[in-house]
């Protein structure tokens, strides 16, 4: 599974200009159902390349945009590996594909910004947490929702104690044996509690190594981090780690004998109960600060006020587009009853807007949108 992280979606939105191609779908990860994926993908490059000609692009141009796109449907290796989504971004100058732990509708989205809309349910609400499991022989990163949960590349992050602190690591696990029991640990051997002093030790340059590897790979996310352990190492990881949003509860026992998907369920009892709250805490601030002009429900209202970096927290309906444009010299907003040549989906561009200043993104269902009496598919809490 690829881990999209938020300097890479910042970039993504970052990007402006010319013809910039989304594409969204669903994949399958096992059985007969895995020989759909490559032809959902064909068929919406197909009707990207269509998009493309119908807004004037040459053939040549728009099969240079969608190049990488159709030789990704070449790639048998690729195609092996897959999670419960993908998403692909494509232009000229840009080419991306991730395979994300999220079911998305079919979708291709083709203006001068990349669509990072179906994205927003990783990254706020109830939307991606990780999971860490940890062991002195497996180090393990789970990207999971609420629904779902995949293993993450590591790359760098050594994934044992071995490969963190070398060979030498082999003749002292002959030595030393531990059986975890809190902090308690056997010896064999020699040394009594020199050894293991000098364990603990191995252990938190094994741990920092981990922690090193997790900064870059987890470079400016805001996602909740569960450990995985028994707890003697857990506690060791504890000293180590530096990510900010690593929670206080954790899942303790083996996590070598636990599956990606028990893991991922005990892990989403923790925070399930984080993601609640803030959300409830913003939907409650809303309604505490409605008409005092600290909140709205009326996009015009709202997308220059995340323009601007005012949103605070936004409320965005899933599944639900607003298409038209705004003006940057003036700020104006036309909302279009149907898309027009040049229309951006103006919900799209708030969440965006509003991701990039860190403000609260939440992508829940119609429903659950405050100030529903207006029947807006957006409402804000502004911050001045």
């Amino acid at each position: 599974m690829d881990l999209l992280n938020r300097e890479q979606l910042r970039a993504l939105m970052e990007e402006h200009g010319g013809h910039r191609v989304s594409l969204y779908l669903p994949t399958e990860r096992t059985g007969a159902e895995t020989r759909q994926n490559p032809i959902r993908l064909k068929n919406l490059v197909r009707q990207a390349e269509e998009r493309l000609t119908r807004q004037g692009v040459r053939g040549v141009e728009a099969r240079e945009i969608l190049g990488p796109a159709q030789r990704l449907l070449e790639d048998e290796s690729f195609w092996r590996y897959q999670s419960d989504g993908l998403a692909v971004f494509t232009s000229r100058e840009t080419f991306g594909c991730y395979r994300l732990p999220f079911r998305f509708s079919e979708l291709v989205v083709v203006t001068d910004r990349f669509h990072i809309k179906p994205l927003l349910p990783l990254l706020s609400g109830d939307g991606q947490f990780y999971v860490l499991a940890l062991s002195k022989n497996h180090v393990r990163l789970l990207q999971g929702t609420r629904h779902s949960v995949g293993e993450v590349d590591l790359g760098n992050v050594p994934t044992s104690l071995t490969a963190a602190l070398g060979a030498e690591e082999r003749e002292k696990q002959l030595q030393f044996h531990t059986v975890a029991r809190g902090a308690a640990a056997i010896f064999h051997g020699q040394g009594g509690a020199s050894d293991n002093s000098t364990h603990k030790k191995d252990l938190l340059r094994y741990f920092n190594q981990v922690d090193k590897g997790l900064q870059e790979l987890l470079r400016g996310e805001t996602a909740p981090l569960v450990l995985a352990g028994v707890e003697y190492l857990l506690a060791i990881y504890r000293e180590a780690n530096t990510y900010p949003r690593l929670l206080d509860e954790w899942v303790v026992g083996n996590p070598d004998s636990l599956a990606a998907q028990e893991l991922h369920e005990q892990a989403w009892a923790i925070v399930e109960p984080h993601f609640t709250r803030a959300q409830e805490d913003a939907a409650a601030q809303y309604r505490e600060l409605a008409g005092t002009g600290r909140t709205s429900s009326e996009l015009e209202r709202i997308l220059p006020a995340a323009q601007h970096g005012r949103v605070d927290s936004l409320f965005v309906a899933v599944g639900v587009q607003r298409w038209g444009r705004i003006d940057a010299a003036s700020a104006g907003v036309d909302i279009h009853e149907e898309r027009q040549p040049g229309d951006q989906d103006l919900l799209d561009l708030a969440a965006m807007w509003t991701f990039a200043s860190a403000g609260n993104v939440y992508a829940v269902d119609p429903d659950e949108v405050p100030g529903r009496e207006r029947r807006s598919p957006v409402a804000a809490v502004f911050r001045y």
